[in-house]
């Protein structure tokens, strides 16, 4: 008991009272922390990064209505993509998977909402007046074309 007057006593009632109240409020703190990354991961294919079906539905809809008629809905498909999951197998499967949203988001740009909505199926929802429109869009081509430093 003297061991417990003798620290009250070099730190005082108050600083005591701040720590005992401190500690179970960090807790909460990084609780909270922990279930926000939860709930953004649940958010995001795992795989591919982006936004699962849900989320980007949500945020291409707050696009839409923000730019309206300078907004382009994209849907990208990823060709042959079960002759490669079934040839080469599902790891070569994934990699094409993720190797197409990092493209994608690529030409899309931070501002967009890029989504991996099926199974090799992706929508991208950007702000793009319809005088560019043609350009972006022979700029998506040539950027899935695009394969280990080549350009087809």
């Amino acid at each position: 008991m003297s061991s417990l007057l003798r620290v009250q006593g070099r730190f005082g009632q108050r600083t005591l009272l701040l720590t005992t109240a401190a500690l179970p409020l960090t807790g909460w703190a990084v609780h909270a922390v922990t279930l926000h990354r939860q709930l953004a991961a649940t958010r995001r294919d795992p795989l591919t990064g982006l936004l699962r079906r849900d989320s980007d539905t949500a945020r291409a809809h707050r696009l839409l209505a923000r730019h309206g008629d300078d907004t382009a809905v994209v849907i990208v498909d990823q060709d042959h993509f079960k002759a490669v999951s079934d040839g080469f197998g599902h790891p070569a499967g994934d990699a094409v998977l993720a190797a197409t949203a990092v493209r994608l988001t690529a030409w899309a740009g931070p501002r967009a909402s890029l989504g991996h909505v099926g199974e090799d199926e992706f929508a991208v929802v950007l702000e793009l007046p319809a005088a560019r429109l043609e350009q972006r869009l022979a700029q998506l081509v040539r950027v899935r074309r695009h394969r280990g430093g080549e350009h087809a």
